[in-house]
């Protein structure tokens, strides 16, 4: 889930410099969506004792 969120904000920085902003917001805000999906499973398995993948 972690290189989505990294793939995804790759998109939108490209997406930013070609001029591109509704599709680098969109983006941007898939990337951070993932991200935060990922430390909360993260947090939760840490917790529970488990390895995170």
């Amino acid at each position: 889930m972690l290189r989505y969120a990294v793939i995804f904000f790759v998109i939108a920085l490209i997406a930013a410099v070609l001029g591109f902003s509704g599709i680098a917001g969109a983006a941007s805000n898939i990337a951070w969506i993932l991200f935060v999906v990922f430390v909360v499973l993260a947090i939760i398995a840490l917790l529970r004792g488990r390895s995170v993948t």
